[in-house]
């Protein structure tokens, strides 16, 4: 604890003060340029990842990196998309999974999940990923390589799943919005996109990534 209040300090007397005008203007309002959805793991930090300033993300963050379907739920994650689309009119939303998810380790163990009713019920949402990689990747036994494949896979169901809030279907329908699949392997600092031409997911580097709009058939369950 002691660390944090230290950090309040040395913000508010170094931080703050070079940057006063900036957190001045946010008191008139935000206009963030995406809705970035992404793990509650403390490894991962989105304004670091991207390089953006207080105002330039709206984040929502839960273990998992999960969306549940519309209706599925009454919770923070329907509203928070709700409210960036309609309200805030982000005109774009990244799902963004990463590597070592102790998430998708679970779901993949789900051994791993018996005194933790609330996160096994939670990773119900998740349930198709699960299938996914039971039914279509015997092939991939080692257990590295298997996790991998969970969180690839995980973002592309959560995808699927935010397609179906209206709010973001209207806004795909009239092209105001663009939905993105991400996976940041946090040890090595890379951050890969996934590529519909390519059915898979290839590395971000600059502008030199123009992937189109995440989107693809899932593999039947």
């Amino acid at each position: 604890m002691q660390k944090l209040v230290e950090g309040i300090h040395q913000f508010q007397n170094d931080i703050f003060s070079s940057k006063q005008g900036l957190f001045e203007g946010l008191a008139n309002g935000q206009q963030p340029l995406a809705l970035f959805i992404t793990c509650s793991d403390s490894r991962i930090n989105p304004n670091l990842l991207t390089q953006t300033e207080p105002g330039e993300l709206f984040i929502l963050r839960n273990a998992g990196n999960i969306v549940p379907p519309y209706g599925a739920v009454e919770g923070g994650e329907a509203a928070t998309i709700e409210y960036a689309v309609s309200v805030l009119g982000v005109k774009d939303i990244i799902i963004c999974g990463h590597s070592h998810c102790g998430a998708m380790g679970g779901l993949l163990d789900q051994s791993q999940l018996a005194k933790l009713p609330a996160v096994r019920s939670w990773l119900g949402h998740a349930e198709s990923t699960h299938r996914i990689i039971e039914e279509n990747y015997t092939h991939i036994t080692e257990p590295t390589a298997r996790l991998t494949a969970t969180v690839e896979e995980n973002v592309l169901v959560q995808l699927e799943h935010l397609r179906t809030h209206p709010t973001v279907a209207a806004a795909l329908g009239r092209d105001a919005l663009n939905v993105h699949g991400w996976v940041y392997k946090f040890e090595t600092g890379q951050v890969f996109g996934f590529d519909p031409q390519q059915s898979q997911f290839a590395p971000i580097e600059g502008t030199a990534f123009t992937a189109p709009e995440a989107t693809r058939e899932l593999p039947p369950i």
